[in-house]
């Protein structure tokens, strides 16, 4: 989403053209985002906002593929969570209890208000036995007045007190991109991943089996490409030059 569609709030110009002519022609499809803050309404909402029409049940968070892993290995677990609305709407809605008495899990996800108190309890249930998962690995955030400390970066620290590795369920782990093509029906081989970054976005597809196309609007910049040890399928300077790619429906 960030970087492909919107970039600092703002729509990429021709992104609502993409989003248009996708809608159109009948194909499925997910826009994907490693923010676990906010649920798939307040997003939708939210791209709204900038002028794009997107569905909540077509966007897929890191919140949302970490309660459906949670579900996959404990149904009807426990967890102790730090995390906004996003994550925790999705952790009850997967059945799970959120406590912090013995929890079997403790969840880290993204929040703007990090609390030393709640890093402090989940230092504690680590330490007494409690498995450590993350929804993803970004150390940081984007923000209006510049970079804020992101959910990897506060895993480091309960990992430094700890010694305990967490799990990080988001991008660039390929088992998000995965569980956001089982919503979709969707198979490797005939499914496209448009993203900014080629440390999270096309690293994960390429590990999914997926044909990948970088987007220039984001993060990653073309001189930085031969960088990685690994290619995008296709380059392009913005889902704009996207557009005619997609076939209209009935074709």
């Amino acid at each position: 989403m960030d970087g492909v569609l919107v970039h600092e709030g703002r729509p990429v110009p021709g992104a609502d053209s993409f989003i248009k002519r996708l809608s159109e022609s009948g194909k499925p499809f997910r826009v994907l985002t490693n923010n676990s803050i906010y649920t798939q309404r307040d997003l939708s909402v939210r791209l709204a906002g900038a002028g794009l029409d997107v569905p909540g049940d077509a966007i897929y968070t890191s919140a949302l593929a970490t309660a459906q892993f949670l579900d996959d290995q404990r149904p009807g677990g426990s967890a102790y969570v730090i995390g906004e609305a996003g994550l925790t709407t999705a952790l009850h809605a997967a059945g799970y209890v959120l406590t912090d008495l013995d929890p079997d899990y403790v969840v880290l996800g993204e929040t703007r208000t990090y609390s030393f108190t709640q890093i402090t309890r989940a230092i504690r249930l680590i330490e007494a036995g409690a498995r450590f998962i993350a929804t993803n690995p970004d150390p940081i955030g984007p923000s209006t007045e510049g970079s804020l400390p992101a959910c990897g970066a506060v895993a480091a620290m309960i990992t430094r007190a700890t010694g305990v590795q967490p799990y990080f369920v988001g991008k660039p782990n390929p088992r998000m991109m995965r569980s956001a093509l089982n919503e979709i029906g969707g198979h490797s081989e005939t499914t496209a991943m448009i993203g900014d970054r080629m440390d999270t976005d096309i690293v994960c597809g390429m590990e999914a089996g997926l044909f990948t196309i970088l987007v220039l609007t984001g993060v990653t910049q073309r001189h930085e490409v031969d960088r990685f040890p690994y290619r995008p399928s296709l380059i392009v300077d913005s889902v704009a030059d996207l557009v005619d790619l997609v076939e209209p429906a009935g074709s």
